[in-house]
């Protein structure tokens, strides 16, 4: 009973049984793209996480790990809030076969999960027009178009799978309807909290799929919660800052359009009472006795200087 404990440990160190959930095998085409949701549990969120390339665990290569930046070829997110890291691959080749979603443990062995992708040079077995799927309203309409028989399934990743033609996941409704080459996924009574990762299923093959719900108020009142307050009231703050510096500016000129002013027209009551002059100006009127000494009147003029009477 011991050794099974301890093979059970060293397993689940090994493999990262229950520790990362992904998908399993995902049919691609040839130079295309595809992008794999890795679930993780709430221990690891601080971790660093990593697209591990090889067929053995022990054996495998680092691709890429999220303390690096993104490449041409792989990229990588974490969200820590759901606790799903995010990889994608580009420019896909028969080469990209066999790859881990993994996290490093520090003093203990990495957690890894295998997934597989089967890469084709014709239309995949198992495919969607876009993996990223946003719905403005309560309900979505979702084509997983195949090319082999096998069991339809619609899959929350992490959570329940609706195997028949109705069911439901995590509060909202699903219909599956069949056609000839493809099946469709309906899901109604959607609210924001749907929004995630999910997966259509033909026989073995899966093809994840993000949906993101939006719808009316709810989604209004969440971004705006989200916000940074600093964002939401920058246009206000950055407003009123140009009209304080209108006013001021508006201040200063007339401030010295007055004080221009006052200087070149002095008034009467701030002019030195020394300074002023009265002229005194009379005419005499010469007496027909007295000589004549020109032939123009003689102006004679009074001088005086007296001070203002206030």
């Amino acid at each position: 009973m011991a050794r099974q404990i301890s093979f059970l440990i060293i397993l689940t160190g090994i493999t990262g049984i229950d520790s990362i959930t992904t998908v399993s095998k995902v049919s691609v085409k040839a130079g295309g793209s595809i992008s794999i949701p890795c679930l993780y549990e709430a221990q690891y969120t601080r971790n660093v996480k990593y697209l591990c390339k090889g067929y053995y665990w022990k054996s495998c290569s680092y691709a890429i790990k999220t303390t690096q930046g993104n490449m041409k070829k792989y990229s990588i997110s974490d969200d820590k809030e759901k606790r799903i890291f995010n990889v994608s691959i580009g420019d896909l080749m028969d080469s990209d076969a066999y790859y881990w979603c993994a996290v490093e443990i520090s003093n203990w062995g990495d957690t890894g999960t295998y997934f597989q992708l089967s890469v084709t040079s014709g239309t995949p077995s198992l495919y969607v027009d876009h993996q990223f799927k946003t719905s403005t309203g309560q309900s979505i309409t979702i084509k997983c178009s195949h090319s082999y028989s096998g069991q339809n399934k619609w899959c929350r990743l992490g959570g329940s799978c609706v195997t028949k033609s109705s069911g439901s996941i995590d509060g909202s409704s699903v219909i599956i309807s069949e056609s000839e080459n493809f099946f469709t996924v309906t899901m109604s009574g959607l609210k924001p909290e749907n929004s995630g990762w999910y997966f259509c299923v033909r026989g073995d093959v899966q093809m994840p799929v993000h949906l993101t719900v939006n719808t009316g108020d709810n989604t209004k009142t969440t971004t705006v919660s989200n916000e940074d307050p600093s964002t939401v009231y920058q246009p206000i703050i950055i407003s009123l800052s140009v009209l304080i510096l209108l006013v001021m500016v508006t201040l200063l000129i007339w401030f010295l359009f007055k004080r221009h002013v006052n200087r070149r027209v002095p008034s009467i009551a701030e002019t030195d009472e020394d300074e002023i002059t009265y002229t005194v100006v009379s005419h005499v009127r010469k007496k027909s006795s007295e000589v004549q000494a020109t032939d123009e009147d003689v102006v004679y003029s009074n001088v005086s200087q007296q001070k203002q009477s206030l």
